[in-house]
């Protein structure tokens, strides 16, 4: 294995592992609770961009999913009829448009685009996982919840905050980038 592949997949880990450690920074709310781990999503896509920050999120997913206690409340294959589980699904997705929106702004991309790149990847993450906590509740759950209930716990509760730290996370994950891919270079080209 060439030392860009072992620095690839240690930078992977390490992100799977640092949204699992997010998991257990929280804020018990109704339904859905704040967590630090949509900042690591952030910084995922951002720093590693679309392919590896989709891994990342992958990865702790299938290891909550294969048991390990990661998620907030747990692990394991039942944790998909969580109400909470499709944000996960969407911190995969929104991990992967963020650093696709970063990878198209060229050789240095702007703070500008870091902002928008992880504001685009709010919305992605709340599209999978508020219709998610709706269907949750109202159908395999049988916790009967309006439509308005689900927007104001699973939406209004979480998303000014998350939208607040999509831009402040943006701001410094460009330096963060430019010193990664700096020394990612530095890799490659010890290997030549």
């Amino acid at each position: 294995m060439r030392n860009s592949q072992i620095y690839s997949l240690t930078l992977v880990a390490i992100f799977a592992a640092l949204t699992a450690i997010g998991a257990f920074i929280k804020i018990p709310l109704p339904i859905v609770p704040f967590t630090l781990q949509i900042v690591i999503v952030f910084l995922a896509g951002s720093i590693l961009g679309s392919k590896r920050g989709l891994q990342s999120q992958l990865v702790y997913i299938l290891v909550g999913l294969a048991g390990l206690p990661v998620f907030t409340k747990g692990g394991g294959l039942t944790y998909v009829l969580q109400p909470t589980f499709g944000y996960l699904a969407g911190f995969a997705l929104g991990a992967f448009v963020i650093g696709y929106i970063i990878e198209r702004g060229g050789e240095e991309p702007s703070r500008l685009r870091f902002v928008m790149a992880n504001l685009a990847g709010t919305f992605v993450i709340y599209a999978i996982g508020a219709p998610y906590v709706y269907l949750a509740l109202n159908f395999w759950l049988d916790m009967p919840t309006s439509a308005s209930t689900v927007f104001v716990t699973a939406f209004l509760s979480t998303v000014g905050v998350d939208i607040v730290l999509a831009m402040v996370t943006g701001l410094f994950a460009r330096r963060i980038y430019f010193i990664l891919n700096k020394r990612l270079i530095n890799v490659l080209e010890a290997t030549k």
